[in-house]
């Protein structure tokens, strides 16, 4: 009985030996993990900041990564992105021009740090950055808009007087004239990205000077300005995200920028092959970055539905250029 009861306690011990290092190595893997600062707005803008914030939500889903966000209201950008440095995430990202100053000043104090610029081009050797071709796809929306207008007249809301916006802006208008080159344009800049009140009475301004679709590339802003075009029943069109769902009685497409896939893309290519390939990247429709979102409200006619394929096709083939003049 003793020599049964030695031979268990032994094979326990060797069992207990055997487990022991497995049981460390386990605890102490690191999942690998992203951290992004939003931009100014933060989340439930249903545009900007939610499309990236969906794009990491799929990648912790398929590609099992962790990620932490932050959110700086009061501008302390330079705080937040030095928290998620502090971290030690695979990669930090900002999202937004206006954040763009701070993240090269925490990139050059933390070079073996990688990071991600979205809506911006930096030099720096850590910083990879993201910009996409907003005047294509606005291109498309203001064919739909010029397409739709029964008065000659429609609108466009700024956020900012700054390169990201104007791309909306222009290509809104060029694709706007190439249907129908006397349209009057209506432009007035919010310079706010999170004031919902304000927008909607920028957009209740323009209708009153005759504009019967309205296109704001404001954030926040311009989700008031959508839900004010729908209580006067007026047409409008969504930026960044699909935006339908706010104002489902106006929105008649969304000009969308693919942050969610961009993220997810970079993140994917991070984890797999331990490295981004690019140091920037430009993504318009060619590299479907960006597009349209459905045509709802309303109806196309198969004669306009066959101009807006030919013309994303020109776009794409270079037969049409769309001028940041």
């Amino acid at each position: 009985m003793k020599k049964i009861v030695s031979m268990f306690l032994l094979v326990m011990l060797v069992m207990a030996g055997c487990s022991t290092p497995m049981t460390k190595e386990t605890s102490t893997e690191k999942q690998q993990s992203i951290g992004i600062l939003l931009s100014d707005t933060g989340l439930g803008d249903g545009s900007f900041n939610d499309s990236a914030f969906r794009g990491l939500e799929r990648a912790r889903e398929e590609l099992g990564i962790l990620f932490d966000y932050r959110e700086a209201p009061d501008g302390d950008f330079e705080g937040a992105l030095k928290e998620l440095v502090d971290q030690d995430h695979e990669l930090v990202i900002g999202l937004g021009f206006s954040i763009q100053d701070a993240l090269e000043k925490v990139a050059s104090e933390n070079p073996d740090q990688q990071f991600l610029l979205i809506d911006g081009f930096s030099e720096l050797d850590n910083i990879t950055s993201i910009t996409f071709k907003e005047h294509e796809g606005s291109f498309l929306l203001g064919m739909v808009a010029a397409m739709k207008s029964k008065t000659g007249t429609i609108g466009f809301i700024s956020g900012a007087d700054v390169p990201v916006i104007e791309r909306f802006e222009k290509g809104y208008i060029q694709g706007a004239k190439y249907i129908n080159p006397s349209i009057k344009v209506i432009k007035n800049n919010a310079n706010n990205f999170g004031d919902a009140d304000l927008g909607r009475t920028i957009a209740e301004k323009q209708m009153k000077q005759g504009a019967d679709f309205l296109y704001p590339a404001a954030g926040f802003t311009g989700v008031g300005a959508i839900q004010a075009a729908q209580k006067a029943g007026v047409l409008s069109g969504g930026v960044d995200s699909d935006q339908y769902f706010i104002a489902e009685k106006s929105v008649v497409t969304s000009m969308v920028k693919k942050v969610d896939n961009a993220v997810f893309n970079i993140t994917d290519e991070l984890m797999n092959e331990h490295k981004i390939s690019q140091h920037a990247y430009e993504l318009g429709l060619k590299e479907d970055g960006v597009g349209l979102a459905p045509i709802r409200v309303v109806n196309l006619s198969p004669e306009e539905t066959k101009k807006l394929e030919d013309a994303k096709n020109k776009i794409i083939s270079g037969d049409i250029t769309v001028n940041m003049q």
